[in-house]
C-alpha cells in the first residue's frame, strides 16, 4: 500500500514529502526539481493500546511517542504534473504510470495562488484550476488504460461469449482493480453489457478511478494565502489547509532536541536554547497551528489511510498475559487491515502457515475468544491460536 503525492511543479510537494518522511530530496523553487519518483516512509497516527492497558510498549514494526502509535506507510513523490501530461507534455506519461503503484493520492496545491499551472511565479492564480486539471489528467490517463484493455477483450466477449467483468478484471489486475469493484461501478451507472459499457466508457473510467485512487486535497502554503483561496474553496471541496515547510521545521527542530513535538498535534514545547530568529520562526508556525489545529500534513496522511482507504489498525501478540511476543517485546507489532477483515485474514497476513493452521483467536481488550469469521475492530489486540 502506497500513498502518492501529486501536483503541478513548485507547489511544495518535495517539502511535503520530506516533512512526511524526513528523507533528503531536492527542494527548490524551480519546475521539475523532481525528475524521478522518490519513495520514502511516512507514518499514520493512532492512540497506542499501551494507554488502554497501562503498560510500557516496545514496538518492533512501528513507533510509539507519548502514547501515540505511528505506523509505517510507503510514500511516493511523483514529479510535477502539468496540463496534457497524458499526451506527453512536461514529464508526461512516464510519471503518470508511477501512479499504478499508489492506493490513494494526496494532491498538493499551492493555495496561495503564487504559481501558475506550469509552476512558474504568478499573481493570484486560481488553485481551483489546478484541482480541475489534475483530475482531468488522471482521469484521462485512467481512461486510456481502460479503453486499451477493453479493446483487447472485446472480440472474446462478443463472439466467444466470455464474461465481460471477469475478462476486464483480469486485464486491469495490474492496476489493482478487482472484480467486485468493477461490478459496483457498473451497477452504479446501470451498465449491463459491452455496448452500454462502451457508450459510458468515460464516466465508467472516472468512477473506477475514484474507487481505485481516492484523492485528498492538501491546501499547501496556507500560511501565505493572502487571497483567502482556502476560505473560498473549502465551501466546495473537502480540503485540508497545510503548511509543509512548518511541519518540516518542527520535525527538524525536534530531531535536534530544541522542541518536543508530536506530529499532528496542535502545539509543541520548547525544550532547548533558541536564537531570536528560531524563536520567531517557531512562533510563526505556532500561530498557524492555533488557527487550523495543526500543520495539516499528518492529517492528510491519516485521512488518506483511515478514511479514504477505510483501513483499521490491529495489534498482534503471542503471549496474551504479558501482551508480548516470544522475546518479551510488549505490543510489538501493529498491522493495517481493510475494515471488514477477519481474524483469519489477520492470521494469513502474519504468515501463510499460521493462516492454514488457524484454530481461534483471543481479542484481549475484551478478553473474548473468537473464531475465524470475527470482524476485526480498530485497535483490537489479537492473539492467534494455531495448530502445530
Amino acid at each position: 500500500m502506497e500513498v502518492g503525492l501529486v501536483g503541478k511543479p513548485n507547489v511544495g510537494k518535495s517539502t511535503f514529502f520530506k516533512a512526511l518522511t524526513l528523507k533528503d530530496v531536492k527542494i527548490s523553487n524551480f519546475p521539475f526539481t523532481t525528475t524521478q519518483a522518490n519513495i520514502g516512509v511516512g507514518y499514520v497516527k493512532k492512540e497506542c493500546a499501551c494507554k488502554f492497558f497501562g503498560v510500557k510498549c516496545n514496538p518492533i514494526n512501528s513507533i510509539c511517542i507519548d502514547g501515540y502509535r505511528f505506523i509505517p506507510v510507503k510514500i511516493l513523490d511523483v514529479p510535477g504534473l502539468v496540463p496534457d501530461a497524458h499526451k506527453g507534455k512536461g514529464l508526461g506519461n512516464k510519471f503518470l504510470d508511477e501512479l499504478r503503484r499508489a492506493s490513494a493520492l494526496i494532491h498538493v496545491l499551492d493555495i496561495s495562488g503564487k504559481t501558475n499551472e506550469l509552476g512558474n511565479p504568478a499573481v493570484n492564480h486560481d488553485p481551483e484550476r489546478d484541482i480541475e486539471f489534475l483530475l482531468k489528467e488522471i482521469d484521462a490517463w485512467f481512461f486510456q488504460i481502460v479503453r486499451r484493455n477493453l479493446e483487447k477483450i472485446k472480440n472474446k466477449v462478443k463472439y466467444e461469449k466470455a464474461n465481460l467483468v471477469t475478462e476486464l478484471s483480469n486485464k486491469l489486475a495490474g492496476i489493482g482493480i478487482k472484480e467486485a469493484t468493477l461490478l459496483k461501478v457498473m451497477k452504479s451507472l446501470n451498465i449491463d453489457s459491452l455496448d452500454s459499457l462502451e457508450d459510458n466508457l468515460e464516466k465508467f473510467s472516472s468512477k473506477l478511478r475514484e474507487s481505485k485512487l481516492p484523492i485528498i486535497l492538501a491546501a499547501n502554503k496556507a500560511d501565505i494565502d493572502t487571497y483567502r483561496n482556502y476560505d473560498r474553496l473549502k465551501e466546495r471541496y473537502e480540503i485540508i489547509p497545510t503548511f509543509a515547510e512548518g511541519e518540516l521545521a518542527l520535525k527538524q527542530a525536534s530531531a535536534k532536541g530544541l522542541i518536543h513535538y508530536i506530529p499532528g498535534e496542535s502545539d509543541f514545547e520548547i525544550i532547548g536554547n533558541l536564537s531570536k530568529e528560531q524563536e520567531m520562526a517557531l512562533e510563526y508556525i505556532r500561530d498557524f497551528m492555533k488557527k487550523f489545529g495543526s500543520t495539516g500534513v499528518q492529517e492528510c496522511l491519516d485521512k488518506a489511510i483511515f478514511e479514504k482507504l477505510d483501513m483499521i489498525h490491529v495489534y498482534t501478540v503471542e503471549n496474551e498475559r504479558k501482551l508480548s511476543d516470544s522475546k518479551g517485546n510488549i505490543l510489538p507489532d501493529v498491522h493495517l487491515m481493510k475494515n471488514g477483515s477477519t481474524a483469519l485474514d489477520l492470521a494469513y497476513k502474519i504468515h501463510t502457515e499460521i493462516g492454514r493452521k488457524f484454530i481461534a483467536a483471543i481479542e484481549l481488550r475484551e478478553q473474548v475468544r473468537v473464531g475465524r469469521d470475527y470482524k476485526l475492530k480498530d485497535g483490537d489486540v489479537i492473539k492467534i491460536i494455531a495448530g502445530r
